[in-house]
């Protein structure tokens, strides 16, 4: 039996694009592990693949994992629209190239490594995770736009 794991995750963008922030719970049990980070120019969408991308990383060895986001594009993704991508090159329904193709394929190398159910809750609606994510992400972006500050 392999170990069940929680991730909830979000992503967050002061202009789009602009500089964005990740945030992610990781839980197994009554433990949890919190990280974040943040680019200086990057998208929204980026930020909550990105977010969902390193709670995956984070795991030491198989596991069952729900992952919860308030992104309906990266659930809708990874549930709906990802084996099309992949069986017609990696175009979407208005054949053109998928956006964000590099983070897509990253998060199909780690659901093989894992199983991993993919749920959508609305944002900023009270989710104390999702609003703990959010203000992880929105953390990130004030620690890099200070560190940028300073290097000036």
């Amino acid at each position: 039996m392999s170990t069940r794991i929680e991730i909830f995750s979000d992503g967050a963008c002061s202009g789009n694009p602009g500089v964005g922030g990740w945030g992610t719970i990781l839980r197994s049990g009554d433990t949890e592990k919190e990280l974040s980070g943040a680019e200086w120019e990057t998208t929204n969408n980026r930020m909550e693949m990105t977010g969902a991308i390193r709670g995956l990383e984070a795991l030491k060895r198989p596991c069952d994992v729900v992952v919860t986001t308030d992104s309906q594009y990266l659930v809708k993704g990874m549930n709906e629209w990802l084996p099309g991508w992949i069986r017609k090159g990696w175009v979407n329904s208005k054949k053109e190239p998928v956006l964000n193709r590099d983070l897509w394929e990253r998060l199909h190398e780690l659901s093989k490594i894992h199983r991993v159910q993919w749920a959508w809750i609305r944002g900023h609606n009270g989710h104390p995770e999702n609003e703990r994510c959010d203000a992880l992400a929105r953390g990130a972006i004030d620690e890099l736009r200070k560190k940028g500050q300073e290097r000036q």
